[in-house]
């Protein structure tokens, strides 16, 4: 067996490598630049980019499974090409508002249409995401300057995402299903301050501030807080439409991504991981 994952030096692709390697099965990891992969040395590295499919034929050849990083603009050419080369099982991570039905996913249909074996793994945010939005202000201020203070928010570990991805790419019966995947609770902005400074060991300061400074923020950081500033503060709703209520979001049902779904459980056997944890796992990036 052979599994080429895709995204590989992503949050979750990384994980999903380092679970495949501990399997003992043999890892091909897609990259755009596999010089800077600093990826497990048993994993075979291979460069290519998903947003230009004829670069893929290298890394898709002996390969039988995939998982699947979504590039909507080429998922049906990617899965066509894995197709053609042999690959019969795809995992494509898609997103738990497909669940709540924020959106329709595009690449999720064409794994459908495909004839492959398919699972979707459909998380809810990234607890990851607060590494590349609040990080800079705590290593350098040790503070946080965010709206939503006491909103609950529904996070999963990036580490619980790959668990089910790897499940589904090395076992028998998951295909066909759509797995949400949330944390063990929702929490609040203020608890995820709290225990970022818990794993840190000193205090992190909360600051809160209106949407519209918290966007100057995130934009002027550039990279993803820039890219990602208008649908986290609710300036856009899923599929980029600007809501009618100036507090953002009220124009979509967010029910179902409040809610704490039992499919990491079901999937792993294990429960999903907290926040606490996840905030000591990267006590040094934040540090």
């Amino acid at each position: 067996m052979r599994i080429l994952v895709t995204g590989a030096t992503g949050f979750v692709g990384r994980n999903v490598v380092g679970g495949l390697l501990r399997a003992g099965v043999s890892v091909r990891a897609l990259t755009r630049d596999p010089a800077a992969a600093r990826l497990p040395g048993a994993a075979e590295v291979a460069g290519g980019d998903l947003t230009e499919p004829g670069s893929l034929a290298p890394a898709l050849e002996g390969v039988d499974r995939m998982y699947l990083f979504p590039v909507e603009e080429t998922a049906e050419e990617v899965i066509r090409l894995a197709r053609g080369a042999g690959v019969r099982r795809i995992v494509d991570l898609s997103a738990a508002s497909v669940t709540a039905g924020l959106h329709t996913n595009p690449v999720e249909r064409a794994v459908e249409e495909s004839g492959a074996e398919w699972t979707h793994v459909r998380p809810c945010g990234f607890m990851a995401n607060m590494l590349q939005i609040w990080a800079p202000s705590v290593r350098a201020e040790r503070v946080v300057r965010y709206p939503f203070a006491d909103e609950p928010m529904n996070l999963i570990h990036e580490a619980d995402i790959a668990d089910v991805a790897v499940a589904a790419l090395l076992e028998d019966g998951h295909h066909g299903r759509a797995y949400t995947l949330t944390g063990p609770r929702t929490i609040t902005v203020r608890e995820q301050v709290r225990a970022i400074g818990e794993a840190l060991g000193e205090e992190v300061r909360y600051e809160e501030v209106t949407r519209e400074r918290a966007r100057e923020l995130m934009r002027a950081q550039g990279g993803f807080a820039a890219e990602s500033a208008d649908l986290m503060l609710g300036f856009v709703e899923y599929g980029g439409e600007r809501p009618s209520s100036e507090d953002g979001y009220a124009d979509q049902d967010w029910s179902a991504l409040m809610r704490v779904w039992p499919d990491v459980e079901k999937v792993t056997g294990h429960p999903p991981r907290d926040f606490a944890r996840w905030a000591g796992d990267h006590a040094d990036d934040f540090r």
